[in-house]
């Protein structure tokens, strides 16, 4: 009897999970191309085709829904990146042209919009600072591995911050027209200035 139940247990446990992954991936899909404002429950739901109800038992306020999204996506983007490099550090151009592309997709337009968001929504501001703190650590982390970086020998904490800082900036500026063609030589650039800086 109780292997029937262990049986019946673990199908529901994967629907839930994949219904959950559902959400999130709808919730950074809506809030890249709807902003904050147009990125209710209900319209998360009905683009990953749950109910409401459903989506609500996963993720009681859309807050929480918000926040793991983007959470969810950056590790996965994260995983992804290291993925590219399996043996660690690796050629510093292909690694910047790496990191770059990080700051210019839908990850990053959706984490834009919740920055936003939170600038205005007190209940939301908290969450967003401590996990925007928690995926800023976790991708420097992985820029000094896949560098090389010594951050001991001075200068070089910093350099690879201002590369970070760079991306970023390079994802704004790609957010309104396709910034492609500017954004090759600027990696270039980057790319020699840290050859320069970390050998």
């Amino acid at each position: 009897m109780g292997g029937v139940s262990t049986v019946e247990r673990v199908p529901k446990q994967d629907r839930s999970r994949a219904t959950r992954q559902r959400l999130l991936e709808a919730a950074v899909a809506c809030l890249a191309e709807h902003g904050w404002a147009g990125s209710t429950v209900s319209v998360v739901a009905e683009r990953a085709g749950v109910s409401r109800g459903a989506a609500q038992h996963h993720f009681p306020t859309r807050e929480d829904l918000f926040t793991a999204a983007v959470e969810y996506v950056a590790e996965e983007r994260s995983t992804a990146i290291r993925a590219l490099f399996p043996r660690g550090a690796a050629d510093r151009r292909a690694v910047v042209a790496a990191l770059v592309d990080l700051y210019t997709g839908p990850l990053f337009r959706a984490a834009l919009h919740l920055w936003v968001a939170a600038s205005n929504e007190d209940q939301l501001r908290p969450r967003v600072t401590e996990l925007e703190a928690r995926v800023g650590r976790e991708t420097h982390r992985i820029a000094v591995d896949l560098l090389g970086a010594d951050e001991s020998r001075p200068g070089v904490r910093e350099t690879v911050q201002g590369l970070l800082d760079m991306a970023r900036g390079l994802g704004l500026a790609n957010l309104l027209t396709d910034d492609a063609g500017r954004r090759q030589p600027v990696v270039a650039q980057w790319a020699a200035l840290l050859e320069q800086t970390l050998d």
